[in-house]
């Protein structure tokens, strides 16, 4: 067993998985303390590193693609210190950080886990039912249903409609961005049959975010809805039913008069010659099954 306590978290590994409980140091983010204690099975890792600085370092665990829901629901756009993958290191427990790393890539080495992506989750995500209020509403999510709120700050073309009420067989996609620069944030929920490229100002599916402290709480929001939508890569269409082939249909009187004339032609032409015996009587076959 191997274990690295510090002040922004404590990292534990058993042999089997990683348990990383996120520190009660004031500089711990709101979204890891909200997120809590998460266990990562040894098979959801693809690599783990450790950085160096001169006075701090840096744990890093880089899972494989499609293992986290919340990684997916935020597309690598979470920020340094909201991501529950790295852990400050103090420069005095430098040795402990290596005696770790090399723990874990042993195992990882004696199971043989592969590192490319895989095609199920294998975290659960955020528990529910779960809430985060920032930007221009309040997202909630039970489990079975999204239900978006707004507040005073929303535009009015949004807000005029009230509150919405999305089902999670409605939903097919749910984005998160966080706001960078002048740009603006969002939770975005895509709904079968109302997708739009509305800006989130006035999508009635979307809340706004302006880059506040509990933006990166709406994240949560988002991986928990994401952990409970069909995997990405699970197939989206299905395989198109074969038609069986059709029995063939009765001829009508004419057809039938019209194939008793090819039968008299055919005849004349073995006759003639110009059709030999085998060619004759794969014609004839022909027209017999035709009628």
């Amino acid at each position: 067993m191997a274990e690295i306590i510090q002040r922004d978290g404590t990292w534990t590994f058993d042999g089997d998985a990683l348990r990383l409980t996120p520190g009660r140091d004031k500089n711990v983010s709101l979204l890891r303390k909200t997120l809590g204690e998460l266990t990562v099975p040894l098979g959801a890792l693809a690599s783990v590193s450790f950085e160096q600085g001169k006075k701090t370092g840096r744990l890093r665990l880089r899972l494989r693609d499609g293992a986290d829901p919340l990684l997916q629901a935020t597309g690598g756009k979470l920020a340094e210190p909201n991501d529950p993958y790295q852990l400050t290191v103090e420069s005095d427990r430098y040795g402990v950080a290596e005696y770790f790393v090399d723990e874990v890539r042993n195992a990882l080495l004696l199971d043989q886990v592969p590192s490319d992506p895989v095609d199920g989750y294998l975290l659960p995500g955020p528990s529910v039912p779960l809430s985060a209020s920032a930007g221009d509403g309040t997202a909630s999510f039970d489990g079975e249903h999204v239900r978006l709120e707004w507040n005073w700050k929303t535009e009015d073309a949004k807000a005029a409609a009230g509150a919405r009420a999305l089902a999670l067989s409605d939903i097919t996609a749910v984005e998160w961005h966080p706001a960078v620069g002048l740009e603006n944030g969002c939770l975005r929920f895509v709904v079968r049959g109302a997708e739009t490229k509305a800006p989130p100002k006035y999508d009635p599916n979307s809340v706004e975010l302006w880059g506040f402290k509990k933006d990166p709480l709406m994240a949560l929001v988002a991986a928990a809805v994401q952990a409970r939508l069909p995997h990405p890569t699970a197939p989206t269409d299905r395989e198109p039913v074969k038609e069986l082939p059709r029995a063939p249909e009765p001829p009508t009187e004419a057809d039938h008069d019209a194939l008793l004339r090819r039968l008299r032609e055919l005849g004349d032409l073995h006759k003639e010659g110009v059709l030999t015996d085998e060619e004759f009587a794969l014609a004839k076959q022909a027209v017999l099954r035709r009628m």
